[in-house]
């Protein structure tokens, strides 16, 4: 039998202590083995504290397919995308949203990343305070709707973001809810329904355009619309159902991953200083952009076409930011954005030397993988220097998924989280605002709660204003 931990209610199970507080509840089920059967209300399921069963999991992705809880509330608002989709649609999908993936694609998206990132840098004056957990939300969703969507209006932009906020935060509201109660008409889900309506009918009218006018454009919407393997072109709402999910999953993970980035270095400011050396030396200016392979792009176009070449036409550039992005990925370990995950049995199954029924919903945690000694020594500590030397997926870390469905935009994320981070460290020191306290705020990410600092221009280094 699987063992389960004490302090079980009646009818309510483990629920209270996990709303009490999820990570620290997460974060004691292992001492009670490597699978853990908790209940959260009506919800039953069985927690993989375990590396190797939650590699297992990820793995037998049919067996272990994407479903229970969680998802099902996702997919509430994101429809059936590549992220959310079951098991049997996952090929199809993954082999249309892939290519707007490619190296090549995420190299000329560097550049409109670089220059949000200068417009954000440029925004703020000396000494003020700034809520960077709403800045670099509103920073990701430009960026994200400029790179991938380049026909979404900007107009409403902040509308957007924050439909996409409470529809994240709802669906982890909603997860643990019998599903009738989230269809009575409380002001709460009336909210929910109203910012679900408004992003359908925004991106529907997107898709449209992009159908009437199919000219390839490089972003994603044109590479979907444009797709069709052996005649299995896909449809209207397909389309607006990846990218409802490729956004919601986009600029949440690459605000999340930057702000907690930023938090921890203005807490280690030795590392930070390191950081700004960094930058320095690999000369990423104010807009992001990697100046000396500027210089080499804009010197290789003048010789092939004998004309001059703009340095905005070219893209911005991560090679010499080895420490900038091995903080973002210690950032990203300490706080998964995808904290708590779900997937459901299709059949009965063995994980470890337990029988799985069919329909079981199983729980794995990137942040409580990510917490453990024996993993990672000292997990609780900051130390970007772990990753010195050390591929990623080779290691326990799972921040981007592991298996079949890893992540696909990893490497577009890390390259935003990273161009950003750097085009603020180059411009500005950060420091908390006393009196402000960060809080995790675990919803269907973990989110950072509002997360004040106090901007102080390293002088001559950008203008207030600039706009990019």
């Amino acid at each position: 039998m699987i063992p389960r931990p004490p302090g079980g209610l009646p009818l309510l199970g483990h629920l209270v202590p996990f709303l009490r507080d999820p990570l620290a509840f997460l974060r004691s089920l292992p001492r009670y083995g490597g699978l853990v059967q908790i209940r959260l209300g009506p919800v039953s399921a069985v927690v993989v504290c375990d590396l190797e069963l939650t590699r297992h999991v990820l793995r037998e992705d049919r067996v272990f397919d994407k479903g229970g809880f969680l998802f099902e509330r996702v997919r509430d608002f994101a429809g059936n995308g590549l992220v959310t989709c079951p098991h049997a649609d996952h090929r199809r999908q993954r082999r249309y949203v892939q290519p707007a993936f490619r190296a090549d694609r995420i190299a000329r998206y560097t550049e409109v990343m670089a220059r949000e990132a200068r417009r954000l840098a440029g925004s703020w004056s000396d000494g003020q305070e700034v809520d960077i957990t709403a800045e670099l939300s509103l920073a990701a969703g430009r960026s994200l709707v400029s790179t991938l969507f380049t026909r979404l209006p900007f107009t409403g932009l902040q509308e957007t973001v924050d439909d996409f906020v409470l529809l994240i935060g709802g669906s982890y509201r909603r997860m643990l809810l019998p599903h009738r109660l989230n269809r009575i008409p409380l002001p709460a889900n009336r909210r929910y329904d109203a910012a679900r309506t408004r992003l359908v009918r925004l991106v529907d009218e997107v898709v449209t355009a992009y159908r009437a006018d199919p000219e390839d454009r490089g972003d994603l919407v044109s590479t979907l619309v444009a797709a069709d393997a052996g005649g299995q072109a896909l449809s209207n709402a397909e389309v607006t159902d990846q990218v409802m999910t490729i956004f919601a999953a986009g600029f949440d993970t690459i605000a999340n991953s930057t702000v907690w980035a930023l938090h921890l270095l203005a807490q280690h400011p030795d590392i930070a200083d390191r950081v700004r050396a960094e930058v320095d030396a690999a000369r990423v200016d104010a807009t992001g952009v990697n100046v000396a392979e500027a210089d080499r792009a804009e010197a290789d176009a003048t010789t092939a076409a004998g004309t001059s070449a703009s340095v905005a036409g070219t893209s911005a550039s991560v090679d010499g930011l080895e420490l900038t992005t091995r903080v973002v990925r210690e950032a990203v370990r300490l706080y998964s954005p995808g904290w708590l995950l779900t997937r459901v049995t299709t059949t009965d199954t063995e994980l470890g030397a337990h029988r799985l029924p069919e329909g079981t919903s199983v729980i794995y945690s990137p942040y409580l993988l990510h917490r453990q000694p024996a993993l990672f020594p000292e997990p609780d500590r900051f130390d970007p220097e772990r990753w010195v030397g050390v591929h990623p997926q080779r290691g326990p870390f799972i921040g981007f998924g592991a298996g079949p469905r890893r992540c696909v935009g990893e490497q577009f994320g890390m390259t935003e989280s990273v161009l950003l981070l750097a085009t603020i460290m180059r411009a500005w020191h950060l420091e908390h605002v006393p009196g402000r306290t960060v809080r995790e705020m675990p919803l269907a990410t973990l989110r950072p709660g509002p997360v004040w600092m106090r901007a102080t221009r390293r002088d001559g280094l950008v203008r207030t204003g600039a706009a990019g």
